[in-house]
This record gives C-alpha cells, sequence and structure tokens, in this order.
C-alpha cells in the first residue's frame, strides 16, 4: 500500500503557462478564427506523416479519424507558412502548439469545415500538436485532414514518447469548468479545457503519451446525483467511444505503463451512497484495469475535493482494492491524496477545481509518479 500526503510547489513553467493563456484571455490574441480559405494542398488525416495519440475510430470511407474523449492529439511535421484543418462542423475547441510558440486555442464553428490553425509563418518545416479539450460525445469530432500551401506536404512521422499514461476519470480530469470563475451556473463547452487540467500537466511533466477515458458527472457503480444508468465507467470502459456497446476498443493499441484513476466523485455526489457498492466498484474494476494491462501500475486518486466524509469514504473504498489486489499478489496497486480544495486557489465553474489548483495538482501527482516509476 502506498500513499502520499506531500505537497509538491507549482512549477515556474506552470504559471507561465497559466499567464500567456490569461493574456491571450483577455487581448483576444493567440485565437484563432475559424474561416474558410481557398483550395490548397490537402493532406488526409491517413496520411503516413501523421501521428496520433487517443481512443481513435477510423471511418475508413472517409479516411478519417473519430473520436469523443478529451485529450485526443495529432502530431505532424508540415511545410510552409500556413496550415488549416478539415473537421466536422461545430465540434468544439483544440489547443494548438506550433514549434516553440506559446500554445493557443481554436474553436471550430457552426457550419464551418475547414478553420485555420496558423498563417503568416517562416519559411520552413514546423512542428505542429493540435490537442482536443473538450468532451465530444455529443459532438463526435472527426478529422478530415490538414490544408498546407500549394505544393507542401507534411516531413517525416513524429516520434511519440515511449512512456505511456492512462487516465480514467471524471469531470476534474476533463478539465470541466477551469476556464471559469466560481460563478458560472450551468455547464459551457468555452469554459472547459483539458489542456489545463492535472492529467495533461502530468503528462508534460513526464514526457509522456497520454490516454484519456473520463467523462464529467460519471461514477464507478453510479453517476452524479444518484443515477445509476448503464453509462457508469465499468459498462463505457471496454469502448472506443463514450458508449456501452459498439466498437471494441483494441487495448494492445495503447499499453499503458500507469494507468491513473479519479473516480468516487460523483458516487458519493447526493443524497446518501452505498459504500459497500462502491468498494466493490473498485475491487472490480481494478481487475479489469489488470486484466487489460498485465504491467501496468495503478494509481487511485481522488479529486481534489475538500475534506469530508465522503472523501474519507472514497478513500476507504480505494484502500479496500488495494489491500484486495494485494491479497491476490498484485503489488503494483497505489494510491495518492491531492491536498484537499479548499478555495484558497479559486474556483472554476460549479465548484470544480480552478486551473490554478489542477496546477498544483499536476505537481502533486507528478513528484509521487515519480516517486513509484523512478521517472526523471
Amino acid at each position: 500500500m502506498h500513499n502520499s500526503n506531500n505537497m509538491a510547489p507549482i512549477s515556474t513553467h506552470h504559471i507561465t503557462d497559466i499567464r500567456i493563456w490569461l493574456f491571450a484571455l483577455l487581448t483576444g490574441l493567440g485565437f484563432a478564427s475559424p474561416q474558410h480559405l481557398s483550395a490548397s494542398t490537402f493532406i488526409k488525416a491517413t496520411d503516413p506523416g501523421f501521428a496520433y495519440t487517443g481512443r481513435i475510430s477510423w471511418n475508413t470511407k472517409a479516411g478519417a479519424a473519430v473520436w469523443t474523449y478529451p485529450g485526443v492529439q495529432i502530431h505532424a511535421v508540415f511545410e510552409g507558412t500556413s496550415v488549416s484543418m478539415k473537421t466536422n462542423p461545430d465540434c468544439g475547441y483544440f489547443m494548438v502548439e506550433i514549434d516553440d510558440q506559446a500554445p493557443y486555442k481554436i474553436e471550430v464553428l457552426k457550419n464551418v469545415e475547414t478553420t485555420r490553425i496558423s498563417h503568416n509563418l517562416s519559411e520552413g518545416p514546423h512542428r505542429l500538436t493540435l490537442t482536443y479539450i473538450i468532451e465530444g460525445m455529443y459532438k463526435k469530432p472527426t478529422f478530415y485532414g490538414l490544408y498546407l500551401d500549394d505544393n507542401c506536404k507534411l516531413g517525416e512521422r513524429p516520434i511519440l514518447p515511449e512512456r505511456r499514461i492512462e487516465f480514467i476519470g471524471n469531470s476534474i480530469t476533463c478539465g470541466y469548468g477551469i476556464e471559469g470563475n466560481g460563478k458560472e451556473k450551468k455547464f459551457q463547452f468555452s469554459k472547459q479545457n483539458y489542456y489545463y487540467t492535472y492529467a495533461a500537466i502530468t503528462g508534460r511533466n513526464l514526457k509522456a503519451q497520454c490516454q484519456i477515458c473520463a467523462r464529467s458527472g460519471i461514477g464507478m457503480y453510479r453517476n452524479y446525483a444518484g443515477k445509476i444508468p448503464d453509462e457508469i465507467m465499468p459498462n463505457i470502459y471496454p469502448q472506443t467511444f463514450y458508449e456501452t456497446k459498439g466498437e471494441p476498443w483494441d487495448f494492445s493499441r495503447f499499453q499503458a505503463d500507469v494507468v491513473c484513476v479519479n473516480l468516487g466523485c460523483n458516487d458519493t455526489s447526493v443524497g446518501s451512497y452505498d459504500l459497500e457498492r462502491l468498494t466493490e466498484g473498485f475491487k472490480q474494476f481494478t481487475r479489469t484495469l489488470r486484466n487489460y494491462y498485465p504491467q501496468a501500475k495503478i494509481v487511485y486518486i481522488i479529486g481534489a475535493i475538500p475534506k469530508s466524509k465522503r472523501l474519507d469514504d472514497i478513500r476507504t473504498a480505494q484502500l479496500a482494492a488495494i489491500e484486495d489486489a494485494a491479497s491476490r499478489g498484485d503489488k503494483e496497486v497505489y494510491r495518492m491524496d491531492f491536498t484537499p480544495d479548499d478555495g484558497s486557489l479559486g474556483w472554476g465553474s460549479q465548484g470544480h477545481p480552478s486551473m490554478r489548483r489542477q496546477a498544483l495538482m499536476g505537481e502533486e501527482l507528478t513528484n509521487y509518479l515519480r516517486s513509484i516509476t523512478g521517472w526523471d
């Protein structure tokens, strides 16, 4: 059994990330506007120069990548001074990273299929990473490819990091309300941003590929507000999309070194809850994960949420799952505690962690994973 309550400082790197984002938000700079562009060289999503991370399905007829979870990434090296992407209209928001420029956010609007990513770049090759930053279960994001300058092409396929982390979670992992100020009363996609979550920060800190299976409101045995639908995490987890049946995910495509599970907050969210069912849910899910990932380190985490009885109960359920695994000879199941959220770093929408809180969580998890993996 492993446990950590150590608090780590927020790194200068991530404070800089937040300042860049705030500057862009206040000034309007760095947020690209979608627009139709004149015809140029089109590079299909199936081009071997692309590298992808995440639970992606392939629409072979259209030659397009399709997904529903946040955190999907598209990597490429392209030639030329401009780049745009073709997607389905109104598919949501992406963060863009080009070369060593500050990351910025773009939105794909309604009735728009071609969205400008960047222009007026210098001549020569440029590194590009697109990260999908919202939950796409209602939008079914579909990436058809990139438009480049005339006669330009992709370079060699980028080499992705060897380290692999999977994050399984709820709204906190998705970045629900992270761009809010605590006053928002309802969900808004414009306030969600996976890029600044503890999960994304941990991945960048540890130079790891990250795969996300997360949905706002989801739980281990019941969802938010006591609902017990079919769409609890154990039922959707084996699928490529956010659904209980359809296209099974091929786990051989991404064998995680570490699996981080941040669940339990919704199971205990409203009214009375059944701690025994929650405990059994964690036990069974641990067995499921071990079946898919024989060699991975499985790490249970909570929130961050305020100190409370429910926080203690989630911890108790997770510890029981770890003890159950140990009784079967599985010594590679761990857990850690984030510093409970007391509002001192502000709030996101509807009581969710703020961007500053998520940054702290990212540093805490980074340090913990380093301690159990030996990663630098």
